[in-house]
């Protein structure tokens, strides 16, 4: 298990020190959500099945707080894709996407509130990545959290100058639909910004360099074995015709 100091844990905010989960090496659960997430191609009736089991393994790893959360953040996504969905095709295809987008936002879940930024770029380093490329996907997905705080940001920022204005009903729809772009495109600049100058200072740094030492060694232990072996025997399993 990589052991972080609190300062570095404290700079992920979404992280659940409580669960199950946090104990495994980053690798057993990056295995266990590629598994979960190549179950997006099962028909409706598995899906579903497995969208169950993949809510059991939630409850228990107690990441049903920012699961939902996930989930919470794409609910105009998810209903308007299910009502075109539904009005254009029909009802299996509407419930066969949203519960693929729920699944997913499920696998994202479990795997960033349990591992830190850091501890992923690691264990991509341990898969052999080269570092270049596991430290700008690592940037990648602590940009998506650091969009979210601008996003955030902007939105209250314009709501103190008078800008936004709450309204309800049909009438709040419409309008939020008319300030995303209003709030969205300043949150990606400042996100942009920020995400590059972040990688210039670790670039000045020599994050790049061709031959460096990990802060950690990361060693695969016999539960994270177990945790593996058990995700690909699900996988075969629901995916066997």
């Amino acid at each position: 298990m990589v052991r972080l100091s609190q300062a570095g844990r404290s700079r992920h905010i979404g992280l659940v020190e409580a669960s199950p989960l946090r104990r495994f090496d980053p690798r057993a659960k990056l295995a266990l959500s590629l598994c979960a997430s190549l179950m997006v191609m099962l028909p409706l009736e598995r899906l579903a099945i497995f969208c169950l089991v993949y809510f059991v393994l939630i409850v228990w790893a107690r990441l049903l707080k920012p699961a939902a959360m996930q989930v919470w953040r794409m609910r105009w996504i998810l209903v308007v894709l299910f009502a075109l969905d539904w009005w254009l095709v029909g009802l299996d295809l509407a419930a066969i996407i949203t519960l693929r987008l729920i699944l997913l936002a499920g696998v994202f879940a479990l795997l960033f509130s349990t591992t830190t930024i850091t501890e992923f770029r690691l264990a991509l380093e341990r898969l052999r990545l080269p570092y270049r490329y596991a430290f700008s996907l690592g940037l990648a997905f602590q940009s998506l959290s650091l969009l979210d705080d601008e996003w955030r940001a902007v939105r209250e920022a314009q709501k103190v100058r008078g800008v936004l204005v709450d309204i309800r009903g049909f009438r709040s729809l419409l309008r939020q639909a008319g300030d995303l772009v209003a709030l969205t495109v300043p949150a990606v600049v400042l996100t942009t910004r920020r995400a590059w100058a972040i990688t210039e200072a670790a670039y000045a740094r020599g994050f790049d360099a061709p031959r460096r030492l990990p802060y950690h060694v990361l060693q695969l232990e016999r539960r994270d074995w177990l945790l593996m072996l058990d995700s690909i025997l699900i996988t075969l399993l629901f995916l066997w015709r």
